[in-house]
């Protein structure tokens, strides 16, 4: 614990009314400023850095590139491997673990062995890898690399610890599982066929031992070649040529006959009696044609075959329809006796398995369920009746439904609301389930006692919203929500809109919801928000309709050659942003004749409309067309339900509406919100001359960035330098700077001039990474979702470069200048001119095409250096974050008000005050006075965040309004009132008096100011060389901390009000793009991203949660006897050999196989191994291990010792048989012989 004693007032700046805050507050990294004050504030600062520690806690979601799959069918528990390393582990709900091999090497095979709790995975880096499942993590015990042979499968004998393994070259090899060394026992291929053959036989396909002797076992090579290979007397009892390739092999319990599944789209069976031809082939989709020929299927790539009790065997496969019947989907097909039942899958099938009851391949397998892994989803069907139902899954496979879009996190939420949601989200539930359990029923999971409500919040791109609870590291879908719901249906070919966007109108951009009043808010890709009230009653409403002109009108201008001594020169008509309303009207809005573009993206429903229980739309609000130019993406939002308010800005202004009176309050561009406090100094340039349309760069289809196999994204900027602006090709030219920055060029055709007020800034600005909405391509928006392109920040120059700024709708020029262009100056008192912001910088994104460098040289990047010391470009400024909150907006206030605090792209932050009426009817019927803007603070980079503390160091909350159901029956007793809650600064402290803390996170730098004297009591600058993506303040241990992620992937805690780095760890070595812009924190020491497409990857920094974690996961392996084998009988056994008799040891052990070749493969010890166990394993099973790996370690050195005593044992043998042979030969000799 750690004091700190710091100055409340006495900072003066130089500038009128201290709007700069003080040159003092240095650069020096949580350095305080200190003036002479009468006043002191204590702050007991309880965070330490032992309070901190970054892991992983849990993955969600379907895992991304699925590519093999396992079962245990006594544990009853199902591996997932997938191409990027993965494995998930999966039993009964909160049963859910992930594994991540440290090569990234794609899993080929997953073995269980089978009830003893260990995996065996096979990896596309030809590595075997023994996982230890007896621990809550698990890890890896033993791993073999292959060095001379690629692998290319495996097979493991139910009870055995001998592992076959089949190469590319078509050998076989053995492993003992208990050791992981290589049997010297080997199966040549060119022993396994015939002398006679004179071609290779391919790669191993298949691997099985016969149910019938266990000592023959059966292997499969590509080429169409079957070999019975009996291990005991190491030859080939029978071999099989086929004409067609093999892709898998099926075998009866008894062992008697097969079934092979070939290129060709058929299948073959063939019996043990008579191998030279199958007895049956049959093509199960190829039908006959006219001329007597079959039709040409595609190949059956797995097929399963087994038997029933009471029934006819079912015949299992997956492709082999007929290659003429185009566009079908892929299938699952079922025989089952003289019924063929055809399951259509929705995705490509990468692998199914059917679930038996019996772990013994020589009984009736008796199978109840077949699990079918697609390449976006996981289907269990239920074998036991007639149609085949699916089980409803349990697990969340399915947030990728549609491609997310955006994440929010919220912690300790109040607990009554995921009942709520739950309750009315089971009413839309799909039905048709089997009614039987789900039958992966595996492992253990308590509720642990560290549980708190939490609620993960998810946009996606066909406008959908889905609701989980993700209590208790689990997640469950509870509520979804369509917005898509509250406009019409764009026709093909109607209006603008259904022109230039083909796809995902409806894409969710960003989300702001209010647990407490349960107000959400919606922003959509098409310029639109949606506001939601909650209610548990259906009800007939009309959607209210709002239309705002945020965007800054074109005026007539007289050209410079024309009017040079009147540069200033416009006609009538106003340069702020104009509003439009629907429902009302409102009397500011108008429509300049003629100009056909001022409609919205969207068409809203104007009639009455049915809405279900939940949440119900309110108020739609939408950008207009302006111009033939689209409307910019909301760059920032934030709604409160205490004020009912809402604040939403672009890279063009800010707009307030009160959404209680359906009235736009506030409607201005970012320029005009200085007012005389403007601390830039602005540089114009001429205006263009000649116009590139523009139209073509609207909105586009979301098609183009993501589907299926045909579709990719492509997330990229554009060359700003291959526009037509001459001059500024020759500026970009003899700037050599490596901060020199690329703009976008004028796209308007008629110079037009606006009054000088009006000159503003016109930064590339637009959002920061996390919003999902990029400008490409001038105006023209694209849609960037999660990809399977490994798109990572591009470091530019060796200089990480800022993805918050992006390329807008090249602006206007307001004054016309000469050649030189004539400068407008506009600087604070004191200030030095102000630079380029950093923040204004591109990323440009890594894609696997081919880029010359020449188009790398021209993309639009530069380091983030402040060094450009002034504004020469046409820029915008965007605003980045809004809040509102009780505060000062004046440094002589007295008294909290109401304020909008508002962060710029260039670092700024302004406050905005407001009166709003307290009463319930004046409410609804005075109007909301705003103010003209108070203080402008400053900081280096683009504006994050805002949060507020008391004197006291605790965090203030925005005001909110208790929640009431708006469709409620009406009680003339108890009339509903309004209750309001508010945190306001006076009344949360009273030794300190008046006044506030007040945190602002920028991409660079942190400050604490205190309110109202606006004096800068800590600053640190968090990063230079990277930026900060996502900053939040949050609670950690009672206490509350400033939380970071940046660029280059280091995740921060800084503390507060102090900013005494805390937690500094590098968790990502590169940030791609998807985890950039989903990273999200959240109380309680915990954050989350999307690991991929389809996975939401949490984590955890708190010590305390770490600590506890092991408590809260599930338990993987769970002690079960192994079901006793049937009694096979003595005349089965007498007559169909026994299987018992096989002692794999004696054959492949080293006293009679020998030692492998060392070359051949290499031993690697795992972390879960004899180095890694002490930390890996923990509790008993742990101390077993650990027990375990020290005999594994004391009989190595046992055998070391033993080998080289036999050795000196040989060489005194040697020894002494020299000396007495030299004996005899010198026995007889005489002395003069010698």
């Amino acid at each position: 614990m750690k004091k700190f004693r710091k100055v409340l007032d006495g900072l003066t700046t130089s500038s009128p009314g201290g709007t700069m805050g003080s040159p003092s507050c240095g650069s020096a990294a949580g350095t305080p400023t200190a003036a002479p004050t009468p006043r002191e504030i204590d702050v007991q600062e309880t965070l330490v850095s032992e309070n901190f520690q970054l892991c992983k806690t849990v993955r969600h979601g379907f895992p991304y590139q699925p590519t093999a799959l396992a079962f245990d069918p006594v544990q009853k528990i199902l591996a997932i491997g997938s191409r990027s390393g993965g494995v998930r582990i999966l039993g009964r709900p909160g049963v859910d673990c992930f594994c991540q091999h440290e090569s990234g090497a794609a899993v080929l095979q997953l073995q269980f062995l089978i009830n003893e709790g260990a995996l065996v995975t096979a990896c596309a880096d030809d590595t075997l890898h023994l996982w230890n499942l007896r621990q809550r993590r698990p890890a890896v015990l033993h791993s073999l690399k292959f060095n001379r042979e690629r692998i290319t499968f495996c097979h493991l004998p139910f009870q055995s610890k001998w592992l076959y393994v089949g190469t590319e070259r078509g050998n076989t090899h053995i492993v003992n599982i208990e050791s992981f060394i290589l049997s010297g026992y080997v199966i040549m291929w060119n022993k396994a066929i015939e002398l006679s053959t004179k071609t290779h036989p391919g790669p191993v396909v298949h691997l099985s031992d016969s149910p019938k002797d266990e000592g023959k076992l059966l292997i499969g090579f590509e080429s169409g070649t079957v070999v019975q290979w009996d291990l005991r007397v190491k030859k080939a009892d029978f071999r099989i040529y086929y004409d067609e390739a093999i892709h898998s092999v099926g075998w009866h319990h008894e062992g008697k006959q097969f079934m092979c599944s070939h290129s060709d789209g058929s299948l073959t069976m063939w019996n043990l009696r008579n191998t030279t031809k199958p007895f049956q082939v049959t093509f199960p989709h190829g039908k006959i044609q006219k001329d007597g020929r079959k039709e040409s299927c595609k190949p059956i790539l797995k097929v399963e075959y087994k038997t029933c009790r009471n029934s006819e065997p079912f015949i299992i496969f997956s492709g082999g329809l007929s290659y003429d019947k185009a566009g079908r989907r892929p299938t699952l097909t079922i025989m089952h006796g003289k019924a063929i039942t055809v399951l259509e899958m929705d995705y490509p099938i990468v692998e199914f398995m059917a679930l038996c009851e019996t772990p013994y391949n020589n009984e009736v397998q008796e199978p109840y369920a077949v699990v079918v892994l697609l390449e976006k989803d996981l289907i269990v069907v239920d074998l036991t009746q007639s149609n085949f139902p699916v089980f409803e899954n349990p697990y969340p496979m399915d947030i990728h439904e549609s491609p997310v879009t955006c994440t929010a996190y919220f912690a300790e939420c109040p607990p009554d609301i995921i009942p709520i949601l739950y309750s009315i989200g089971a009413k839309h539930k799909k039905t048709g389930y089997s009614q039987k359990e789900w039958p992966i029923a595996g492992g253990t999971w308590t509720l642990g006692s560290h549980t708190y409500p939490e609620i993960i919040i998810t946009g996606h791109a066909d406008g959908s919203i889905k609701f989980w609870d993700a209590s208790a590291i689990t997640l469950q879908m509870l509520y979804k929500l369509k917005t898509s719901k509250a406009f019409e249906k764009p026709k093909q070919g109607e209006g603008r809109a259904a022109e230039l966007v083909e796809e995902d109108p409806f894409a969710v951009q960003m989300v702001s919801w209010c647990p407490q009043s349960r107000i959400f808010c919606v922003v959509g890709i098409s310029a639109h928000i949606i506001l939601y009230r909650f209610s548990k009653y259906d009800a007939n409403t009309q959607i209210v309709s709002l239309e705002v002109r945020l965007q800054c009108e074109s005026e007539d201008v007289i050209s410079p050659s024309e009017n040079e001594n009147n540069p200033c020169f416009t006609e009538s008509g106003s340069h702020s942003p104009q509003p439009h309303q629907q429902h009302p009207p409102s009397p500011g809005s108008r429509t300049p004749e003629g100009n056909k573009d001022s409609i919205p993206c969207l068409k809203v429903k104007d009639r009455m409309v049915r809405v279900p229980p939940g949440y119900q739309a309110e108020l739609v609000i939408q950008l207009l067309w302006v111009d033939g130019e689209p409307p910019q993406q909301i760059t920032s939002l934030d709604v409160n339900s205490a004020y009912g308010l809402l604040a939403f800005g672009n890279c063009n202004g800010l707009a307030v509406v009160d959404y209680m009176q359906k009235t736009i309050l506030l409607c201005v561009s970012t320029l005009d919100l200085y007012g005389a406090a403007d601390p830039y100094q602005r540089l114009t340039r001429s205006p263009r001359r000649n116009r590139q349309s523009t139209s073509e760069f609207c909105m586009r289809g979301l098609s183009n960035f993501y589907s299926d196999s045909k579709k990719r994204i492509r997330t990229s900027y554009q060359s700003l330098t291959e526009l037509s602006d001459n001059q500024q090709s020759i500026d970009m030219e003899r700037s050599k700077s490596p901060t020199s920055v690329h703009y976008p060029t004028s796209l308007h055709n008629d110079p037009r001039v606006l009054p000088e007020p009006v000159a503003s800034l016109r930064a590339s600005h637009c959002s920061p990474v996390f919003y999902l909405l990029d400008n490409v391509k001038g105006p023209g928006r694209k849609l960037s979702l999660p990809t399977d392109l490994k798109t990572d920040l591009d470091h530019v120059n060796g200089h990480c470069t800022s993805p918050t700024s992006q390329p807008c709708s090249a602006g206007k020029p307001r004054v016309p200048m000469g050649p030189e262009g004539p400068r407008l100056t506009r600087r604070g008192p004191g200030r030095p001119p102000f630079r380029k912001a950093q923040s204004a910088a591109c990323m440009e994104i890594s894609l696997p095409v081919s880029h010359t460098e020449e188009s790398r040289e021209n993309s639009f990047s530069r380091s983030r250096s402040s060094s450009v010391s002034s504004i020469d470009r046409d820029t915008k400024e965007a605003i980045t974050t809004l809040q509102f909150g009780e505060s000062y907006g004046r440094k002589n206030d007295a008294v909290p008000t109401p304020c909008l605090w508002v962060g710029t792209s260039l670092g700024v932050v302004l406050l905005i005050p407001m009166s709003i009426p307290t009463d319930q009817e004046e409410r609804m019927e005075e109007p909301v006075t705003i103010g003209p803007s108070g203080a402008v603070l400053m900081l280096k980079g683009s504006i994050l965040r805002f949060s507020f503390l008391d004197c006291m160091g605790a965090l203030l909350q925005s005001p909110y309004e208790v929640w009431r159901d708006p469709n409620a029956p009406e009680d003339p007793d108890r009339p509903r009132k309004r209750k309001l809650v508010h945190f306001s600064p006076s009344s949360s402290q009273d030794t300190c008096g008046d006044g506030h803390l007040a945190v602002v996170c920028s991409e660079r730098q942190a400050k604490v100011f205190l309110m109202p004297s606006q004096s800068c009591l800590f600053v640190h600058n968090i990063t230079e060389s990277s930026f900060v993506l996502r900053a939040d303040v949050v609670s950690v241990s009672n206490s509350v901390c400033l939380a970071c992620f940046c660029a280059n992937g280091h995740v921060m805690t800084l503390s507060l009000p102090s900013l005494r780095p805390l937690m500094d760890i590098n968790y990502l070595p590169l940030t791609d793009m998807r985890i950039a812009r989903t990273f999200c924190f959240t109380n309680g020491g915990q954050a989350l991203y999307l690991s991929s497409p389809t996975e939401i990857q949490r984590i955890t920094y708190s010590q305390e949660m770490c600590d506890n974690l092991q408590e809260m996961l599930g338990e993987l392996f769970t002690p079960i006897e192994t079901p006793e084998a049937q009694n096979r009988g003595f005349l089965k056994g007498f007559f169909g050999g026994n299987a018992n008799t096989f002692d794999r040891e004696e054959l492949f052990g080293e006293a009679a196989a020998g030692k492998a070749s060392r070359s051949l493969a290499q031993h690697i010890p795992g972390q879960g191994g004899m180095e890694g166990m002490k930390v890996a394993a923990s509790g008993v099973v742990g101390d077993l291990a650990r027990a375990r790996i020290a005999l594994d370690e004391r009989g190595q050195r046992l055998g070391e010792l033993e080998e080289r005593t036999a050795l000196m044992m040989t060489s005194a043998e040697t020894f002494s048989k020299h000396a007495h042979e030299l004996m005899l030969k010198c026995k007889d000799k005489k002395w003069y012989q010698f």
